[in-house]
């Protein structure tokens, strides 16, 4: 006895509207708890660094720029305009002893092709050892 026999079976399907609206709701959940970093403006943490003890017998050559663009080396000024003037006195100054420190005392308001200059000179002269002066408050 088979009482259904004109009743069709449905077949069964997968309702998917549910399942996009809690998407949906997670989904707005996160936009909205999520935070936004926002950068304004440039934060910088500078390292910092120990100071070694330096040794007693080395001799420090110092370099002086001013604002001008004028040098003078172990407070002596010089007429050196080029790389290679500053480069002949350098080495005349440090005796073939590259174990010498450069320390380079700028003015605030000194180009920095001035710097440069005397960087480059110190590296042409084998003195590698460059420190720049600051001032403290």
């Amino acid at each position: 006895m088979n009482f259904q026999k004109g009743k069709k079976t449905d077949e069964f399907e997968i309702n998917f509207i549910p399942l996009i609206d809690v998407l949906l709701v997670i989904i707005i959940f996160l936009v909205v708890s999520t935070t936004f970093a926002r950068f304004s403006q440039l934060k910088i943490n500078l390292p910092t660094a120990e100071a070694n003890i330096a040794e007693k017998n080395l001799e420090f050559i110092n370099v002086i720029i001013s604002k001008d663009g004028q040098y003078a080396i172990n407070q002596k000024s010089i007429s050196a305009q080029t790389v290679a003037d500053l480069t002949i006195i350098l080495k005349e100054i440090s005796a073939g002893n590259t174990d010498n420190p450069i320390v380079i005392n700028a003015d605030a308001l000194a180009s920095h092709q001035s710097v440069i200059n005397v960087m480059e000179a110190s590296r042409q002269a084998g003195l590698t050892k460059i420190t720049f002066s600051t001032k403290v408050n």
